[in-house]
């Protein structure tokens, strides 16, 4: 049944999930009176705990979610809050208080979220119709037609009144679809890796990122801290809460994710390169749970008795795709996984969903102005790449490094200070679209960027000429406590401060002086081992020589934030030592 033509929206954003949900949120906060209409495929309410993976967010994702969009009491009370990332040398092990832990003592400051998705994208669903959203479910779309010039796109779509193929419930009686003719002057798609513009367009772009996914959800807690009753081990923790952090478990070219619901149940997962392990040893649950036998015995012998509360199992070939392009000046945007999508190792998928969705509200603030839109959609894209090839670079081909003992501890000290020193502070300091700061910033950033890219190689060398008896005798009884870096918990904690312009382009100095600092640190390390980088070399010596030029007073005075000491990574904490009454009072204050 074909409906009459309803009158034109501002915005039809195609999906309802995360990153349309909460970018139709995000324009109505900017704008209150903006006409946005989000359709979504899956009928409300969508399954918990079994909806979709994603469910671990960081700083910049819970940041997004709690304070730009407000969710705040909704994180609090219904989502559970994260206890960091977390990494064992587990493989092939049953005595997890005799391998290497890497992980925080204590909860840092900034606050991030375990986000049940199911849970999550009902009440977002909700929340974004109080706030004057209009949301319809079961719609599928049928065509959607880009306009040129200053012309309106269209959507053609249907809703299906009956439960069959609209995602949840039972199947009811058939029904003639309701067929509507939609048009607004800005047409998103938030329709995940259906990437319906994408395809219509031929955007779609490999990457050199060909690792594989397999996950499951069970409706039970998989408690870490039961693992072990090893008082010495339980006292790593001020507190027996290792079951709410993002445990990743793991070994040569994977890991697997263990991440806890709010709803009671427990996300498993196991991403490989398939160098290292094929994806047909692990593509149905029971390939899965025998591939964990063999690598990950305990995660096995949690769940092996519980196979009945199984609740679901899915896997993906090849995750990873970039984009040729996301934004555009002819009023359309992709969102979310509609464009571009990295690795979970991380969790940046909620990050590139907040930093993606600022952009595309910019871009429609810019409109709406009656401002020209070719400039900025140009450089935003630019921005947005930059950042996510930055980030790529953290993963591909650095999955052998992850059973290394030695050498991913290192990584992931780099890794974080340059995801919370960079990318975190300009999001969290609402920079992203301020052109001028990021102008004057421009040779810092880029040379933060190839600094990440040649300390990502050399770890990467350093790591394939340890030998696996130099592994063997780094995975002792040891946590690296990053709670118990001073600087490194500063970090983290000055993702709540707020500069204005010209602190922040201190701070951003501080920062890059800093990785230069950690990535000398990292240099000294592989050096050790017989592993040298040229490319890092000469970045190292080119600041040294910026720094000589600079006049005797401004090399006299220290950079803010800065750091003195070369010695950037934890030393090696006993396992039988525990945490100081002093840390654990101040956590549980």
């Amino acid at each position: 049944m074909q409906e009459p033509p309803t009158e034109p929206h501002d915005v039809i954003i195609m999906g309802g999930g995360l990153a349309g949900l909460t970018l139709a949120m995000q324009l109505r906060d900017r704008f209150p009176d903006i006409d946005v209409l989000v359709l979504e495929r899956r009928r409300h309410p969508v399954p918990l705990a079994r909806h979709k993976v994603g469910e671990s967010t960081v700083e910049i994702g819970a940041h997004y979610f709690a304070e730009v969009l407000g969710l705040r009491e909704h994180l609090e009370k219904a989502q559970l809050r994260k206890f960091g990332f977390r990494f064992f040398f587990s493989e092939g092990r049953r005595d997890i208080e005799n391998v290497v832990e890497l992980g925080a003592s204590r909860p840092l400051p900034m606050v991030s979220y375990q986000i049940d998705r199911g849970l999550f994208e009902n009440f977002l669903a909700e929340e974004a119709q109080r706030r004057g959203v209009r949301f319809v479910d079961a719609a599928f779309i049928r065509e959607a037609t880009l306009a040129e010039g200053n012309g309106l796109h269209t959507v053609r779509w249907e809703r299906r009144t009956d439960a069959a193929g609209a995602g949840g419930g039972e199947a009811g009686a058939a029904a003639e679809p309701e067929v509507h003719t939609t048009q607004a002057r800005w047409l998103v798609d938030a329709c995940g890796r259906a990437g319906l513009l994408k395809r219509q367009l031929g955007l779609a772009q490999d990457n050199p990122h060909g690792v594989h996914a397999v996950w499951f959800r069970v409706a039970k807690r998989i408690d870490v801290d039961s693992w072990c009753k090893d008082p010495a081990w339980r006292a790593r923790t001020v507190t027996p809460t290792r079951w709410l952090s993002t445990n990743h478990m793991v070994g040569a070219g994977y890991w697997v994710w263990l991440i806890p619901l709010a709803s009671g149940s427990h996300s498993v997962g196991i991403v490989a390169d398939p160098r290292y392990h094929p994806l047909e040893r692990m593509n149905t649950f029971e390939r899965a749970m025998e591939w964990l036998a063999e690598f990950q015995p305990l995660v096995f012998d949690d769940l092996d008795p519980h196979r009945d509360k199984l609740q679901d199992f899915a896997f993906f070939r090849r995750f990873s795709y970039d984009c040729k392009q996301v934004f555009s000046a002819d009023r359309w945007a992709l969102a979310g996984e509609a464009g571009r999508f990295l690795d979970p190792f991380y969790s940046p998928g909620s990050d590139f969903i907040g930093i993606g969705n600022t952009y595309i509200t910019e871009l429609i603030a810019r409109d709406r102005a009656g401002q020209p839109l070719a400039a900025h959609a140009q450089v935003y894209e630019q921005i947005f790449r930059s950042f996510y090839e930055s980030t790529l670079a953290l993963y591909v081909d650095q999955y052998g490094l992850f059973g290394s003992p030695t050498v991913l501890p290192v990584k992931i000290v780099w890794d974080y200070t340059y995801y919370w020193s960079v990318l975190a502070q300009l999001f969290v300091q609402d920079r992203l679209t301020d052109l001028a700061t990021l102008a004057q910033l421009r040779d810092e950033l880029a040379l933060a960027q190839k600094l990440n890219v040649a300390v990502q190689a050399l770890m990467r060398r350093w790591g394939e000429a340890l030998s696996p008896a130099d592994e063997a005798a780094a995975n002792v009884p040891a946590v690296h406590d990053q709670a118990a870096l001073p600087w490194f918990a500063e970090l983290n904690r000055a993702l709540h401060d707020r500069d204005d312009a010209a602190a922040f382009r201190g701070r951003l100095a501080a920062a890059v002086a800093r990785l230069c600092t950690l990535a000398g640190e990292v240099q000294v390390r592989a050096r050790a081992a017989g592993v040298e980088s040229e490319e890092l070399d000469a970045l190292l010596a080119s600041r040294t020589a910026q720094a000589a030029q600079a006049s005797p007073a401004a090399r006299a005075t220290p950079v803010p934030g800065a750091v003195a000491s070369a010695l950037l990574f934890p030393p090696t904490r006993d396992a039988r030592t525990p945490v100081p009454a002093t840390e654990a009072s101040a956590a549980t204050a």
